[in-house]
Order: C-alpha cells, then sequence, then structure tokens
C-alpha cells in the first residue's frame, strides 16, 4: 500500500490500481496523477505520428451502482483505435456487487496491456473474494484521511504546488479548516490563488477574506449560529452549504469534530487550564481563540450528550436503506440542535462520559 504521493515508480509498470479510502480529495488526487501519467506517455508514443488525431486519449468512467461485470470487461479489453493506450476508471466500486465483482477476478490477474484500469472507492469489504484478489493484484493507493499532525504538511505542500507562500498564521487556520476535509482546504487554497496573485505571503487576514467570499461557510460559522440557537442563519449557512456541494455527510463529520474540540476545551477550563493551553492542545490558531472560546463559554454542558445523541442518531438515518431526504435529515439536525442549545433540558454531564482521552462517540 502506497500514498498518493508515491505512486511515481508504479505508474510506469502496472495497469491495475485500487485507490481506497474515505478521503475523496486524496482519491482524486490520485487517480489524476494516474490519467495524466497515462496522457503524458500516449502522447510521447505519438510524438513522430503525422495523423491528427493520434494523440487523442481515451478515458471511460463507470460507476459501481450503475454497470455490471459484463460493461466493465468489455470496457477494459477492448483495444483502443486513436491511442496506443486508454484509461477505464470505476468510480464508487463499493456499490458493485459480490457477483459482479467475482466476474472480474481473472481480468485482474492478466489485465490488458493497453488499458489502465482504476478501481476508486471510499470502502471495500475486505471479505469479500474478488476484493481480496483485486487488493493482491493492483497497487492500492491509500487515501485514508490524514491524522492532525500529517495535515499541515499537506496543507504546505498544496499551497507550494499552486504557487502560494503562507505565514505561519494562515498555514494554521488552513490545517484547522483541514480538519473539515481537505476538499475544503484545496478550494480555499485555489480561491487565494487568485486572491493573492499580486501580493507576497499569505495571511490569516487574507483566508478570512476569502473564506468568506465561498458561496458556504465553516463548521465555525454554523457551531456559532446552532450555539446562539439562531435557527434562520444556521439553516441558511446550511443550505448554502449543501448548495455548494458539501456532501451531508461531510458536514456531520465536521459537526462532530468542532463539537469534540467545544467539549475538550469547556472541560478543560472547568478543571482551570488556561485558554492558551486549551487552544494549543486542540489546535486552535491564534486568529480563532477569541471566537473558539466565546462559543465554548456560552454553550452550557447540557447541550453536548443531547447533541452527541443527535449526531449519532443523524448519522443512522443518513446511512440507513429507507432513509428519506438527506436535506430534511440535515435540517431536522439544526433545528434541534438549536433548540437545545437555547433550551438545555438536561443536568450537567458527568465528566466520565465527556470522552476526556478524546474518544469519539459511536457513530456506527
Amino acid at each position: 500500500m502506497i500514498k498518493p504521493a508515491e505512486l511515481g515508480p508504479a505508474l510506469k509498470k502496472t495497469r491495475l490500481f485500487l485507490v481506497l479510502g474515505e478521503e475523496d480529495c486524496l482519491r482524486d488526487q490520485a487517480v489524476e496523477t494516474i490519467r495524466t501519467h497515462r496522457t503524458s506517455r500516449s502522447r510521447d508514443e505519438h510524438a513522430d505520428d503525422m495523423r491528427s488525431d493520434a494523440g487523442d486519449f481515451s478515458c471511460d468512467v463507470l460507476y459501481g451502482d450503475e454497470t455490471n461485470a459484463r460493461e466493465i470487461l468489455t470496457r477494459v479489453q477492448e483495444v483502443p483505435f486513436f491511442s496506443t493506450h486508454q484509461v477505464v476508471l470505476l468510480k464508487w466500486a463499493d456499490k458493485l456487487s459480490a457477483k459482479e465483482g467475482e466476474a472480474l477476478v481473472p481480468y485482474f490477474s492478466a489485465p490488458s496491456d493497453s488499458t489502465t484500469m482504476i478501481v476508486s472507492a471510499g470502502k471495500l469489504d475486505g471479505r469479500l473474494k474478488w476484493v481480496q484478489a483485486l487488493k493482491k493484484q493492483a497497487v492500492v493507493v491509500n487515501c485514508a484521511p490524514l491524522y492532525d499532525n500529517q495535515r499541515l504538511g499537506w496543507v504546505r505542500q498544496e499551497a507550494a504546488r499552486l504557487g502560494i507562500r503562507l505565514d505561519a498564521e494562515a498555514a494554521g487556520l488552513l490545517k484547522e479548516l483541514a480538519g473539515e476535509g481537505l476538499s475544503v482546504v484545496r478550494r480555499e487554497l485555489e480561491k487565494l490563488a487568485l486572491y493573492v496573485s499580486t501580493k507576497g505571503t499569505v495571511t490569516a487576514h487574507d483566508v478570512v477574506a476569502v473564506q468568506g467570499a465561498d458561496p458556504g461557510a465553516s463548521v465555525f460559522d454554523l457551531s456559532g449560529a446552532i450555539i446562539q440557537g439562531k435557527v434562520s442563519q444556521a439553516l441558511l449557512i446550511l443550505e448554502k452549504t449543501l448548495e455548494a456541494g458539501e456532501a451531508p455527510l461531510r458536514i456531520l463529520g465536521a459537526l462532530l469534530w468542532q463539537y469534540r474540540r467545544l467539549w475538550k476545551a469547556k472541560d478543560g477550563l472547568s478543571r482551570r487550564v488556561g485558554e492558551t493551553a486549551v487552544a494549543k492542545s486542540l489546535g486552535i490558531t491564534p486568529f480563532r481563540q477569541g471566537e473558539f472560546f466565546a462559543m465554548v463559554k456560552r454553550v452550557p454542558p447540557a447541550h453536548f450528550p443531547e447533541a452527541f445523541q443527535a449526531f449519532s442518531a443523524t448519522d443512522r438515518a443518513l446511512k440507513g436503506v429507507a432513509a428519506g431526504s438527506p436535506h430534511r435529515i440535515m435540517h431536522a439536525l439544526i433545528m434541534d440542535l438549536c433548540r437545545s442549545a437555547k433550551t438545555p433540558s438536561r443536568p450537567q454531564l458527568p465528566r466520565a462520559r465527556a470522552g476526556q482521552d478524546g474518544s469519539r462517540p459511536d457513530m456506527s
């Protein structure tokens, strides 16, 4: 298993890749790296060919919930007409049935020389025979979410790729935002690349200015509106974020991440730990400390158990077979959280249940 940044050596000799992990930004990065390499190689092989279409490159995209083994095999085994090579990308491979997957096993052992096959998924059931065969034959690219101590390096690497220089506070602010997903940070960096094209080093003020131009809003804005009980504002932020293309489960995960930090901070302050020490332990940048601790002091302790229970119920509803509209489910969550924050009905949560060890509430 390799990381997306380690793909180089495998690109020259491998025809079968499994891009696996829940961080969609890393999956997109890995797929683009493989596709771009094959495009460049195909064009190089046609450098002396005078036909106008000789350098064309084929890339087909299939989806696990819309295709079957017969169609997949037809695509990967056919000979491309206008290039020496083609890429076939199977997205959402976790939606492929076990029966259809098993029909692909013989191909995994002998992939076509003229095709690079990329299988992409957030998760796959390792107990399935076709998944085991795929992992054995393919180069597996690990696209799991980054650990907290890996995010700052990723932020700086992406900034450098886009030609952006970040000061320490701006980098810290973006690293903090990475808790909501790397795709969120990548969008902010791309906007910053345009915003500061004629400036020098990017500051935290630049990050906030650009973020404010986003059609959605950050988890700080959403959690702040919730804790103040501002239902209309919170629903407006949610709706804009959904319209911007953010997945409901990712929004839910970001809220859970923020609430865990708020609870840890609340617990730390109750034990007379200073704000500076708490902020450092949670990775809160100086630029955000005032806003963050204003929320911490405002939220009633009894709100946390009700919030975590609501998060768990929402997670089950979004993943349920008979789930309703994801938008309606998220709207109901926000309304419940706003009511709970404004009129808590429970006594203070005992410290034993507060998750002092940083454990995450059960969201299975």
